[in-house]
């Protein structure tokens, strides 16, 4: 492994996962920008605010080019185990920091869980686990994610999934969607975080 193998990596991932696929959607379906309702923000979530339909095929297609980004370059670089962490972390970032609108993107939950589903698996679906119970129970996407990003690390570890060096690039992933969330956080502190429904398709 060498500096140009992390750096292609590392552009593939960004690449992919800076792709906005809730701003395309609504603004292809509905002709209006997703930035300019609900959280402002172009994730699966504040889609489904507006279209529950939409919203599933954001949530699928972000996942998607996380997975896509870690399946590519484990393909172009065979057996480097560390490089598919590196695509991964990069389509997150790339996701929340999408060149294309003004590095102002989603918080990187769907794409990090298509990204490292490939790569912990079992940490993943015990994460996402986690996610919907938390949602379910308290009807709060963004506390639901935040507690499911903080748990993958420490389960990736305790599953055996992935080297420390690739434990280390998904803490930095998880980090990265929680800080994304800061504006949750604080209005969660202060009691006066939206609760999650539905619209009409």
């Amino acid at each position: 492994m060498n500096m140009h193998a992390i750096l292609i990596s590392a552009a593939i991932g960004y690449f992919l996962g800076s792709i906005p696929f809730g701003y395309l959607l609504v603004k292809t379906f509905r002709g209006s920008d997703v930035r300019t309702s609900g959280s402002g923000n172009v994730g699966a979530t504040n889609v489904a605010r507006t279209s529950p339909a939409l919203g599933a095929a954001t949530l699928a297609l972000d996942a998607l080019k996380g997975a896509a980004a870690v399946f590519l370059v484990s393909r172009i670089f065979p057996g480097e185990s560390i490089l598919p962490f590196v695509a991964a972390l990069a389509a997150v970032a790339g996701h929340i920091f999408p060149v294309w609108l003004g590095f102002r993107g989603g918080k990187g939950v769907a794409t990090g869980l298509g990204s490292f589903l490939l790569l912990t698996p079992k940490a993943i679906l015990l994460a996402l686990a986690i996610f919907v119970a938390l949602a379910a129970a308290f009807r709060l996407v963004a506390l639901a994610s935040i507690v499911a990003a903080a748990s993958l690390p420490p389960l990736a570890l305790l599953l055996g999934e992935g080297n420390p060096r690739g434990v280390l690039l998904l803490a930095a992933a998880s980090l990265l969607i929680i800080a994304k969330h800061h504006q949750n956080i604080a209005r969660m502190l202060r009691g006066a975080e939206p609760k999650f429904r539905f619209r009409n398709p």
